[in-house]
């Protein structure tokens, strides 16, 4: 399904230009309510592993809609993007659970082990605590960059399964052939968030190194692209033989024909760190539970609109605050129309 709903003015038409504008994009919302409500708590996950989440939950309505925030690479539950699409939440009055990922978000001390992009056991373990000790019956997902693969891989996961613990699941700019993605940063300009990767990636292991020495640091040295880094530390950390045997095993890619719950992806045709060769597969296009928004334009999980009211037709009455940040609107909006029994690919 093709959708031009996002009309970017230049020069946010240069994927590159759009890609950072995104990262670096200033709110004018304020967004102080979205963490001052938010109470930090810990998710048991695996043995020995714990992930922090900021939740705002609201302890009386066991009906109102949840949504779990999940970041991309080398990212955290304070990144922009995360904090902007909680605060929006809130004012929809819906839940939400701003994760970290194993790891991330200053959370070293709590697991033994790295993050990687096959960790959707992960999310299950959240989204089940989150129904059987808070009683939450209305849980949807959303996933950026890395973290949109392992959300897209939890439900293939789960088949019609999915269905018993969540509502929905969204995805924005998700690298669900990692492989494909990590190999395009080689190329070109996109070298630059490689490096840009790699400089946080290997901070972080030195870190790690100082807390648990079991983690060397020899091999930094021959680090010197993220699928070197791969290589070396997550795939070894996960068990996988090597990176390609992690990529492989970690790409939800293979199992979108299994997803049995509506899932939204959106993700640009000009994305420079995803290439949209991976949505054209006959197993996307043959799901009717899959609604792909492709515009043109939005770079990697930029998708910043010329101005709010370009979005002025899709206002709801559920109170969803529409801004320039249209990827966002859309997984408020595609929320709240299966919350109300409203949902259809059409009215996204």
């Amino acid at each position: 399904m093709d959708y031009e709903g996002l009309n970017p003015v230049f020069p946010l038409t240069n994927a590159h230009v759009m890609t950072i504008a995104g990262a670096f994009w200033l709110r004018k919302r304020d967004t102080k309510h979205a963490l001052a409500t938010s109470e930090p708590r810990l998710f048991s996950v695996a043995p020995k592993t714990k992930l922090l989440g900021y939740c705002c939950i609201d302890p009386v309505d066991k009906e109102r809609p949840t949504l779990i925030v999940v970041h991309g690479l080398e990212s955290s539950s304070e990144s922009p993007d995360v904090v902007n699409i909680a605060e929006k939440t809130i004012l929809a009055r819906m839940n939400v659970v701003r994760l970290n990922l194993r790891n991330c978000g200053d959370t070293m001390r709590l697991s033994p082990t790295l993050y990687n992009a096959g960790n959707s056991a992960d999310i299950l373990a959240v989204v089940k605590e989150l129904r059987e000790h808070d009683g939450l019956r209305n849980i949807f997902v959303v996933g950026y960059s890395l973290g949109g693969n392992i959300v897209v891989k939890l439900v293939g996961e789960l088949g019609t399964d999915a269905a018993k613990y969540i509502s929905g699941v969204c995805a924005i700019s998700p690298a669900i052939d990692l492989a494909a993605c990590v190999d395009v940063m080689n190329r070109g300009f996109n070298r630059i968030y490689a490096q840009r990767f790699l400089i946080s990636l290997k901070a972080k292991i030195r870190k790690k190194h100082k807390i648990q020495m079991s983690i060397p640091l020899e091999p930094l040295k021959r680090v010197k692209t993220v699928r070197a880094f791969d290589d070396l530390y997550t795939a070894p950390d996960a068990g996988f033989k090597d990176a390609a045997e992690y990529y492989e095993k970690s790409s939800a890619i293979k199992l979108l024909d299994k997803i049995a719950v509506p899932c939204l992806i959106i993700t640009a045709k000009d994305d420079p760190l995803v290439p949209f060769s991976q949505f054209e597969g006959d197993a996307l296009k043959n799901n009717s539970n899959i609604t792909l928004l492709a515009p043109s334009y939005g770079g990697h999980a930029g998708f910043i609109n010329r101005n709010k009211h370009e979005d002025a037709h899709h206002a709801l009455d559920a109170g969803i605050v529409l801004d320039r940040f249209w990827a966002e609107n859309r997984v408020l909006q595609f929320c709240d129309l299966i919350h109300r029994g409203r949902y259809g690919a059409h009215n996204i």
